[in-house]
């Protein structure tokens, strides 16, 4: 996806997946500063432990708590902060890590286009609130949604963003555990259905897809995860993680580049390599 955006846009620049243990997160966060890379996406499980790893948070990663995005920055001599590659005659005086979240945006973006739902006021149950689920949860309550019910398997973290949300959003009625009666949206922000034999992200003595009218996974691979087939066969509208990952990075490589990112392009490479 990145390197067929990369291409469209006519830049000489290449896009690779390096494998970074927990404990060594900063130590690569400063080789990328000495390479001077142009910039680099995280995945899990980097995106919190960033916020405090990177030399500035956009607004983005502040409101969110949450890095997934990193931009590597120079200071010219009028001691403006500008993207490295725009240093191409001198080298800047000092360079920081600026970070981003752009995971945030895409999730509502692709709720919308991909499952047809308007956030506002609906009822929604959220499954897994560690890194990205934390940020999903944030999210959504932003948007205005009337309810959000909250599963985590540790308890602890679950009502730590529910208290979070409280205090910014205290419009929203919130609760822990699983709702009775129906829900618009199931949202599953766990890794559970990455393996074809995972059981169920839910307890299903406790909530039936049923009660669900629109189940979505952010998970994308397989295309249809044991909860999709599960949700379809219960009638549900369903949508996985795809939507998510496209939008997130697109808007990434607008921030690199300072060019709108090839949206379709993207998609085209994405598909290809998720559904052959």
């Amino acid at each position: 996806m990145q390197n067929a955006g990369i291409a469209a846009l006519g830049l000489n620049w290449s896009y690779l997946a390096f494998e970074v243990r927990p404990e060594e997160l900063r130590a690569a966060l400063a080789g990328t500063r000495a390479l001077q890379f142009i910039g680099l996406n995280l995945t899990v499980p980097h995106k919190s432990p960033a916020t405090d790893m990177v030399d500035s948070l956009d607004e983005s990663a502040r409101t969110w708590r949450a890095v997934n995005t990193i931009r590597i920055e120079g200071r010219d001599n009028n001691r403006v902060w500008l993207p490295i590659h725009q240093f191409v005659d001198e080298p800047p005086e000092k360079i920081r890590l600026q970070g981003f979240n752009t995971d945030a945006d895409a999730i509502v973006r692709s709720l919308r286009e991909d499952s047809g739902l308007e956030l506002r006021g609906a009822r929604v149950l959220l499954l897994g609130t560690g890194g990205v689920g934390g940020v999903a949860a944030l999210r959504v309550a932003a948007e205005g949604v009337g309810e959000l019910f909250l599963v985590n398997r540790t308890l602890s973290r679950a009502a730590a963003i529910a208290a979070e949300i409280r205090r910014r959003h205290p419009s929203v009625k919130i609760q822990l555990g699983y709702p009775r009666g129906e829900v618009d949206l199931a949202l599953n922000a766990t890794s559970l259905g990455l393996a074809e034999n995972d059981p169920l992200p839910l307890d299903e003595k406790q909530f039936s897809l049923r009660q669900a009218r629109a189940v979505y996974d952010m998970n994308y691979r397989p295309a249809e995860t044991p909860l999709l087939r599960a949700a379809r066969a219960a009638g549900c509208r369903t949508a996985n993680g795809l939507g998510m990952l496209l939008h997130q990075g697109a808007k990434a490589l607008e921030i690199w580049s300072g060019q709108p990112a090839p949206v379709e392009i993207m998609r085209q490479a994405l598909e290809k390599n998720i559904y052959g």
